[in-house]
């Protein structure tokens, strides 16, 4: 079963994501590989997150970076 959040409650189970910080991630996610991922799901102006995918999404990056 998934996991779907707010902004605001993947914020909370994710102390290190401010608000502002989730928002632009949603903002530039046709750009950073976001919504490639499939963690964005969006009904209207409602945006629900994927938890698993987004810290799948997570992972990937930062073991690019390394």
């Amino acid at each position: 079963m998934r996991t779907l959040v707010t902004v605001a409650q993947l914020s909370e189970r994710c102390p290190g994501l401010s608000q502002p910080a989730i928002r632009w991630l949603l903002f530039k996610s046709t750009e950073n590989g976001l919504a490639q991922s499939g963690a964005i799901m969006r009904n209207g102006r409602r945006v629900l997150i994927d938890v698993d995918k987004f810290f799948s999404w997570l992972d990937s990056r930062q073991q690019r970076a390394a």
